[in-house]
């Protein structure tokens, strides 16, 4: 039988794809492991073990999200059951927010504004804006999002004259409460 040069050249090939392979997954199974956190010494733990561990990891943050979701929408006020987008009375939640809600904070010179609309409403968001900078307010960021019907804004301001913001929050909650 002879040595055909070719097939010798090809099983180097594989063997040097191979190896390049188990290097990569090595690599990937490495990089895996250093996001977990480690709770016990990895010295002697087998890869499987590992994997398993880091499964558990992922699972357990994606629970901890799931709660943090939920909780922030707790504060914003909006509840979202499984089986509907109706509160307890059966109006949809939509139909909650007719009516602006808005709740402003400060912080040292820094304001922040959240504005909690319909999408019919769109009238709002100008109207804030004007207030603030009535009352002296630089607007440094304003961003919204919007879910389903609803929109938030939020504004983030600084004291460019200096504004007083018991007076800025009676304007805009006037505001909304006209509407």
């Amino acid at each position: 039988m002879e040595n055909n040069p070719s097939s010798s050249r090809s099983s180097t090939d594989r063997k040097t794809i191979e190896r390049n392979r188990r290097n990569q997954m090595k690599a990937l199974y490495s990089e895996l492991n250093s996001l977990v956190p480690h709770q016990n010494s990895r010295e002697g733990t087998s890869l499987p073990d590992q994997l398993d561990e880091a499964v558990t990891y992922i699972k357990k943050m994606q629970i901890n999200l799931e709660k943090m979701n939920e909780k922030k929408d707790s504060l914003m006020g909006i509840d979202q059951k499984p089986n509907a987008g109706t509160n307890g009375s059966g109006m949809t939640l939509t139909a909650q927010l007719r009516s602006p809600q808005i709740e402003i904070s400060e912080i040292g010179s820094a304001l922040q504004v959240v504005l909690i609309t319909g999408s019919d409403f769109k009238f709002m968001f100008n109207e804030t804006i004007r207030v603030l900078h009535e009352e002296g307010a630089e607007i440094v960021n304003a961003n919204f999002t919007i879910v389903d019907d609803i929109v938030y804004h939020t504004i983030h301001a600084k004291s460019a004259l200096g504004y007083e913001a018991a007076r800025i929050s009676e304007r805009l909650k006037k505001i909304c409460h006209e509407n």
